[in-house]
């Protein structure tokens, strides 16, 4: 039971079930296994990457491969990184007609992904991410690919919705957080399409969607020190009912408090604002100001 006619579009409630009744599948909830069987939703992520002939795919999470067949049609080459051996042999059996495709056993979090991506894609002009991640390690994978600065040119992953929500928020609304600050730091975030969460085996209990992430070739703002940037805007999100002013005083210490006003008057900020809406470039001022008088900060405390 292999062999291209079988094994054609697996992302179908029939097939799907067919081959997780053959291989005598079953979902490990720690890895949050959800198969998608909507090929309509399959063909909208493909299409949001971008590929073609001269381009690579990196997939994380194959599951029994039905994005992994769109990809291998649609690009050069495909790398599946799949962390569940009991995935290994259905994936090999699945992909079997298609010679473009690699299967990476192993955990993506561990994996050295400049030398996966230089090993598997030399010679193409571009690679991007494309990949239904699980919940429970969405953001970890998405920071490590980030902050390692990957040659990457998209990112496109179905993700939980209100994630998504939170990577794509403008400042001043409820969803808008250090990791829409992060993201945005590194990439120009849209969102392609909410996914039902009933176009899943098993069906997980809330919605999707598909979020593009274009990787920018250099940040909106510019920093003098990244670490720093990033913990000065988690100290202002530490507490989000807090002023800037108060939640900064837990950052640089209560004996430093009343340098804080005219500091943040000096970026042009109201000390009696929120987190929530300070743009980028307000927390790259706000960076260089503290960095400049030289407040401590204190991690611990954030």
């Amino acid at each position: 039971m292999s062999g291209p006619n079988v094994y054609t579009d697996v992302a179908t409630p029939k097939r799907t079930r067919d081959i997780i009744a053959k291989y005598g599948f079953s979902f490990k909830k720690s890895l949050g296994q959800n198969f998608l069987i909507d090929q309509n939703i399959l063909r909208k992520i493909v299409s949001a990457a971008e590929l073609d002939e001269s381009k690579g795919a990196l997939e994380i999470g194959p599951g029994i491969g039905a994005l992994t067949q769109q990809l291998a049609q649609a690009a050069g080459r495909v790398t599946a990184v799949e962390i569940d051996d009991r995935l290994i042999p259905i994936l090999r059996d699945v992909l079997a007609d298609r010679p473009n495709v690699h299967i990476e056993h192993g955990d993506v979090l561990k994996l050295n992904l400049n030398q996966l991506i230089e090993r598997q894609f030399a010679g193409l002009s571009g690679v991007s991410v494309v990949a239904n991640l699980p919940y429970y390690v969405t953001t970890p994978i998405l920071m490590k690919l980030l902050e390692e600065k990957l040659a990457l040119e998209h990112i496109v992953v179905m993700i939980q919705k209100e994630v998504a929500q939170r990577m794509a928020a403008k400042p001043g609304g409820k969803d808008y957080g250090s990791l829409s600050v992060a993201v945005q730091y590194y990439c120009e975030p849209e969102l392609v399409c909410i996914v039902p969460h009933t176009v899943f085996i098993p069906q997980p209990n809330v919605d999707s969607a598909v979020i593009k992430l274009t990787v920018r070739q250099k940040p909106p703002v510019e920093v003098a020190d990244e670490a720093h940037y990033f913990r000065t805007v988690q100290a202002c999100f530490a507490q989000r009912r807090k002023t800037i002013a108060n939640n900064l005083t837990a950052f640089v210490g209560k004996a430093h408090r009343e340098l804080l006003g005219p500091l943040l008057q000096s970026c042009g900020i109201d000390p009696s604002r929120r987190g929530e809406t300070l743009s980028l470039a307000e927390f790259a001022a706000l960076s260089r100001a503290l960095l400049d008088a030289g407040l401590p900060d204190h991690e611990a405390g954030l």
